[in-house]
């Protein structure tokens, strides 16, 4: 099977899939670590980009959509720090949770608690049609991707495949199980032919050169799905927030190795191509790829999106920050809305910190904002630095 297609089942799989099998998988008590992890911050400086948005839209019904919710925390942040700022914003709001795992969904309104009331539907799916907002944090990077590695003779692609003998040069090898079961059967990567066109085509498109020996990963299903999302937003933005990289960066000598890998315990076990550790107890970690944002943002402009702004979330969050009414910057964080969520100003000055810090989650993590019907605004998100590293 195809490298995508083996993701699909280690991460997805109903019964044995690794987001499938709970509720929550990031944290201190998971494998990995997001912004939302970090406390009711990141959600509260999100909302007041939100309401701008909302105020620029003039609708009677915002529709909120969260795409890849899992429990719905950051939402719950979210509509705590709307009720507490702006109340007359909260009361607009539609809550669409988009979530894969039925036991995460499960666990919505009971993390929503006395927000639940907001919540319109809850699905594996977006919503046919919606105005307003998509949030996708930390979404794409998950998605199912195809592995390539260029060899003299042209691109090949890498496959996952059973048996413990060696069928042609460039395969390596790992034994898979799964945690508490018998041993599955011997996993190996081995290379063929390229499963689809579209992967030589998405190289072309993008003008990308490969050299001999160079290894990447193409994420065919985050295109899919951008442009399924551009399609069904009527009119609004579209706010996507994970970790990766212009193509040209991606696609150049310093990720030649790939940058597929997985997080166990908060540690990343890095690209290696020999023996990969995602390729072994399937089902038991994370599966990550670094993402392609010129793709990306094509796809979307290509369904008559526009590109507002690509930045890292440091200087995101630093403009949202600077639109706090009278917020002294980062010293003062209680003006910060809904002070209940910021009861230590030292906590949160530390959470603040491992928000937007170079080399932490501030620069990793970049954040590409689309519009449909709204021209080009001018949004405190954007207003105080449009930087990428």
């Amino acid at each position: 099977m195809t490298v995508a297609a083996f993701m699909e089942r280690a991460l997805y799989d109903p019964d044995h899939g690794y987001y499938a099998r709970a509720a929550q998988r990031s944290g201190r008590a998971g494998d990995f670590f997001t912004s939302v992890d970090v406390g009711p911050l990141f959600g509260t400086l999100i909302e007041g980009q939100l309401e701008e948005m909302a105020s620029l839209l003039g609708i009677p019904h915002f529709d909120l959509v969260e795409a890849g919710a899992g429990n719905a925390r950051l939402s719950a942040d979210i509509l705590q720090a709307a009720r507490d700022a702006h109340p007359e914003f909260y009361r607009t709001i539609r809550l669409h949770l988009v979530e894969a795992s039925d036991a995460a969904r499960r666990a919505q309104r009971a993390t929503l608690g006395e927000h639940a009331d907001r919540l319109a539907s809850s699905a594996a799916g977006l919503p046919d049609s919606f105005e307003g907002v998509l949030l996708a944090n930390e979404l794409l990077d998950a998605m199912p991707v195809h592995q390539v590695v260029m060899r003299d003779e042209g691109l090949r692609e890498v496959y996952v495949a059973r048996g413990p003998e060696r069928a042609a040069p460039h395969v390596d090898e790992s034994v898979a199980t799964h945690a508490g079961e018998p041993p599955a059967p011997h996993l190996r990567l081995m290379e063929g032919p390229l499963s689809t066109p579209a992967l030589q085509d998405y190289l072309d498109l993008l003008g990308a050169t490969l050299q001999p020996g160079w290894r990447v990963e193409i994420n065919l299903r985050a295109i899919d799905w951008m442009r399924d999302a551009a399609r069904r937003l009527r009119r609004g933005f579209i706010i996507l927030i994970d970790y990766g990289h212009e193509a040209r960066e991606l696609y150049s000598i310093a990720h030649s190795a790939g940058t597929l890998t997985t997080f166990s315990s908060h540690r990343s076990a890095g690209p290696e191509s020999a023996a990969p550790a995602w390729l072994q107890a399937p089902g038991e970690h994370d599966i990550t790829a670094h993402v392609d944002f010129t793709s990306v943002r094509a796809a979307a402009e290509a369904e008559g999106m526009q590109t507002i702004a690509f930045l890292d979330q440091t200087y995101f969050l630093l403009g949202l920050l600077s639109s706090i009414p009278n917020p002294q910057s980062i010293r003062n964080l209680q003006s910060i809305p809904n002070p209940q969520s910021i009861r230590n100003p030292q906590s949160s000055l530390r959470n603040l910190k491992t928000l937007i810090l170079p080399g932490g989650l501030g620069s990793t993590h970049k954040v590409l904002v689309l519009g449909k019907g709204v021209g080009k605004p001018a949004l405190a998100g954007c207003s105080y630095r449009v930087r990428v590293t």
